[in-house]
């Protein structure tokens, strides 16, 4: 790791505007499970895989096995943010930072203070009636039982992109913007398998893109530096 490290330390001090683009293995370090692993009483809880569960189909047809997997597996509030988080938001407050995109929903960003957020897969932390729009805490969903209800009797949605859902176009265009004006692009902790998303650090056309992730990905070849480390370790050093 030292010397692939002490180069990204390098780039890291020389550069001005800074993007990150992240996935699940952030999270994971603060105690988020991956869904995708899922463990071993997985299939004794749930007759669907994740990826039906977590569909729009899924949601407005059986909301009561949606939320009983929600509320389980992906509605966790008492995570806490960890060095790679912390970091990234010193570097905002530095000035250093064009911006933090992420396919985590959790706001574990926010909560260590980033600002500049690019929430690609929308937050737990908003949340909406799909008659009135009103909108619900992630602590409220979680203090129901069921399917959560609006006052008026609409079903509450969280505002997370569900598979069979467009990604945010303002979202994607701010994404895009901090990514193409860096100078330094770090991608950690996500497999780069995931679509559109991963298409995203095509719009880096610098030569410092920075790949840190335990396993390697279909983007490897495009990578400048490639560290094999657990991220929250990695930035821990920074």
């Amino acid at each position: 790791m030292d010397d692939a490290f002490d180069t990204l330390k390098q780039w890291v001090d020389e550069s001005k505007r800074i993007a990150f683009f992240g996935g699940a293995g952030v999270s994971t370090e603060s105690g988020i499970p991956d869904f995708r692993g899922v463990d071993g009483l997985y299939r004794q809880k749930y007759a669907y895989p994740p990826e039906t569960i977590l569909s729009r189909e899924f949601f407005e047809h059986n909301p009561e096995e949606f939320y009983r997997f929600y509320r389980e597996k992906i509605l966790i509030l008492d995570a806490e943010p960890n060095p790679a988080h912390r970091k990234l938001a010193e570097w905002e407050a530095e000035g250093r930072l064009n911006g933090v995109v992420t396919q985590n929903i959790d706001g574990l960003h926010q909560k260590a203070g980033s600002k500049r957020v690019f929430e690609l897969h929308g937050s737990i932390h908003r949340n909406f009636c799909t008659r009135c729009g009103k909108s619900y805490s992630a602590e409220w969903v979680a203090s129901t039982n069921g399917v959560p209800k609006c006052a008026c009797g609409g079903i509450v949605k969280p505002d997370v992109v569900l598979y069979g859902e467009s990604l945010d176009d303002a979202v994607m265009r701010g994404a895009m913007h901090a990514i193409a004006h860096a100078d330094l692009l770090i991608v950690g902790g996500t497999s780069l398998s995931v679509y559109p998303a991963a298409g995203l650090i095509d719009w880096y056309a610098g030569s410092r893109l920075v790949l840190v992730n335990r396993t390697p990905t279909p983007r490897d070849g495009r990578a400048n530096l490639i560290l094999r480390d657990p991220i929250g370790q990695v930035f821990q050093r920074l």
